[in-house]
């Protein structure tokens, strides 16, 4: 028993430091950059690249870094936790490997928000507003929002952010169970390479993005409450972007979140 529970403490420590490691390289130009085209969906992939470099240079994709490393520090834990518990769970109840993730993925996914939310409030607030009169910073923006509204103002565009959360780590840990089984199946063995488990972890990522729908949800409605405008439910949300954008708009950043995805399987 306390052999696994050092284990366990020592699991949630690696994740916090991988996750911010993942953050603070490769992983924060991705977010910046889809975060933007999210919140700007009338410019194209390479324009909200353009954008954002323009806005401060190289050092513009770290924008909202202080942040980041809060949520990567603490989510990681969350997800652990939370997953590999409500795994266990199912499995005790009779569910396959693949049902299992699915499901493990969504509770864990959802709890994430806890920690989640304000932390991704506090970075599209940030990114949204590059290049506007009277930017705040991190800290400035954080006293204003507690103080014009309270606590749940950080937490805007909540439910868009618990649907992309619980259904981004079902898929992922779905698609990438199911992706493992099917390369066992080919190579006839067990045991897969290091190989072989980065390639699942990158093509269950990379899929799990059908979801980016939930997340331009999220970055406009976060953006909206960082702007103060009132707030809105995901219909109202959801027409908005329909009207403004099309059907396309939904799907704006999804080629920036499939390298996000990328970046954290291989970290």
């Amino acid at each position: 028993m306390g052999g696994a529970k050092k284990l366990e403490a020592k699991d949630l420590i690696k994740g916090g430091v991988l996750q911010c490691a993942e953050a603070a390289t490769f992983g924060m130009p991705f977010e910046v950059w889809k975060t933007y085209m999210g919140a700007h969906r009338n410019e194209s992939t390479m324009q909200a690249f353009r954008s954002v470099y323009s806005s401060g240079g190289v050092r513009a994709f770290w924008r909202g870094l202080e942040a980041k490393l809060v949520e990567s520090a603490l989510k990681g834990a969350v997800l652990l936790f939370s997953k590999e518990g409500i795994i266990r769970a199912t499995r005790g109840l009779g569910f396959g490997d693949v049902a299992s993730g699915l499901i493990g993925g969504f509770g864990g996914g959802v709890c994430q928000v806890t920690v989640m939310g304000p932390c991704t409030f506090l970075i599209t607030a940030s990114v949204a507003s590059q290049g506007t009169k009277g930017q705040m910073s991190m800290m400035e923006r954080m006293g204003h929002t507690f103080k014009t509204q309270g606590v749940g103002g950080f937490y805007k565009g909540g439910t868009a952010l618990m649907l992309r959360q619980g259904s981004n780590w079902a898929s992922r840990q779905g698609i990438t169970d199911a992706v493992r089984a099917q390369i066992r199946k080919v190579k006839g063995k067990d045991k897969l390479s290091i190989g072989d488990e980065a390639l699942s972890g990158v093509i269950g990522g990379c899929l799990s993005t059908w979801n980016q729908p939930f997340e331009v949800l999220r970055i406009d409605a976060q953006a909206a409450g960082a702007r103060g405008e009132p707030s809105k439910n995901i219909l109202e949300t959801s027409s908005k972007i329909l009207k403004e954008s099309g059907v396309g708009g939904f799907f704006r950043g999804v080629i920036p979140r499939m390298g996000l995805c990328v970046a954290k399987t291989l970290f």
